[in-house]
């Protein structure tokens, strides 16, 4: 079943998604169960990313030369999770990092870092959420404090994707932490590794299993005052707002595409197995689940294609993408949870690919922000857009 919004996208980025859909069958399906069995990281595949420029595909020229729309690359990161979902990870954060650099980096920041990551060579991450802060964002404690012209950077981060294999690391943290609204001191600083920074421990996961995610440490960690975003501190809320907009269509991308999975492998079974006489997709409960999974998934493609065509204009598109992020990812839940049922006791056994969908699901609707944030995401600015005027 196809992945690609054909009307929402140029003949040659159709092209682009036809490959990476022939990658996927062709190199990452064969090998995904096992390595997803043994959480083992994908290097040979993360080298043929690299080399298909999928890496660069949000960075534009003089640095970059495979730029799609983000309606193209949302269709490429649902086709890469539904061969295997951490694959799509792999380039989640990466790709935020590229458009936090285009949208606010220096002229500097942006020669040094953007045409090496458009290759793959500089992989890159962000480090937003700490131990006790989760998704409020504004509570965190990691501080860099000015000490002539370097920052000092102390506190902690965890669930950091790819922190191992990043060399980039775009780090959220307080450089004025007495500031009010405390928003108002928070930036960005680009940071690679070095004395002070610690990779202390691969986190354990229910799934989204080879990619691993990480707890970070910062014990008087310096870095060049240079390496602020954009030069100007304080800057960094709203700026990372803008970053999560792509993350949460990415987000949603992802699910999008282990939810296709889930329901190519329903209908395909539902052909495969008879009860009673009969294929079970010709008893009304299993083709009615059939009938609500691509009723919704359907649902979950236009809202993601809405939100990347909104990101696309310019304009804020939080709104839009908590929608789209909300929506795919219960979606994705839900249809994994039915291609378990469709499979019966097969949907249990790891023989299956159906039980790694429903371990990898869940993780979209705790990414990039809980669905309860998304809520509050999307209630706040319906109202901030549709003012009452007294």
């Amino acid at each position: 079943m196809t992945t690609t919004p054909l009307l929402e996208i140029s003949d040659d980025e159709v092209e682009v998604v036809a490959l990476v859909r022939q990658f996927v069958e062709d190199k990452v399906r064969p090998v995904a169960r096992e390595l997803d069995h043994t959480d083992t990281y994908p290097g040979q595949l993360i080298e043929q990313m690299k080399q298909m420029g999928i890496f660069g595909l949000a960075i534009p020229e003089p640095w970059g030369d495979a730029q799609v729309s983000t309606p193209c690359y949302a269709a490429v990161t649902a086709e890469l999770a539904r061969g295997w979902m951490s694959l799509a990870g792999a380039m989640g954060g990466h790709t935020v990092v590229a458009k936090l650099l285009l949208a606010y980096g220096t002229d500097a920041q942006k020669d040094a870092y953007l045409p090496r990551m458009a290759t793959g060579e500089v992989r890159a991450t962000m480090a937003l959420t700490e131990p006790g802060g989760g998704s409020d964002l504004q509570a965190m404690r990691t501080t860099a404090r000015l000490d002539g012209d370097e920052y000092v950077v102390n506190g902690s981060k965890t669930w950091i994707t790819n922190a191992r294999h990043s060399s980039l690391i775009a780090l959220m943290c307080k450089t004025d932490p007495a500031a009010r609204p405390a928003h108002k001191g928070v930036s960005i600083l680009l940071v690679e590794k070095g004395p002070g920074f610690t990779l202390s421990r691969d986190l354990p996961k229910l799934g989204y299993k080879g990619v691993e995610s990480c707890e970070l440490a910062f014990d008087d960690f310096r870095v060049p005052a240079s390496t602020l975003l954009g030069g100007v501190p304080g800057e960094g809320f709203p700026q990372m707002m803008r970053g999560l907009e792509i993350g949460r269509i990415q987000v949603a991308s992802r699910a999008l595409g282990v939810g296709q999975a889930a329901l190519d492998d329903s209908v395909r079974y539902a052909q495969e197995r008879e009860s009673f006489g009969k294929q079970i997709w010709e008893h009304q409960s299993v083709g009615n689940y059939l009938a609500d999974m691509v009723t919704s998934l359907t649902a979950a493609r236009q809202l993601i294609m809405y939100a990347a065509r909104c990101y696309d204009s310019g304009r804020r598109a939080d709104m839009e993408a908590g929608m789209a992020k909300l929506f795919a990812s219960e979606t994705a839940m839900k249809i994994a949870l039915d291609a378990v049922r469709i499979h019966g006791g097969y949907g249990y056994s790891t023989e299956f690919d159906v039980e790694r969908y429903f371990r990898d699901a869940p993780l979209m609707i705790v990414g990039e922000g809980t669905n309860e944030i998304q809520r509050n995401v999307i209630a706040r600015q319906l109202v901030k857009r549709n003012p009452v005027v007294r």
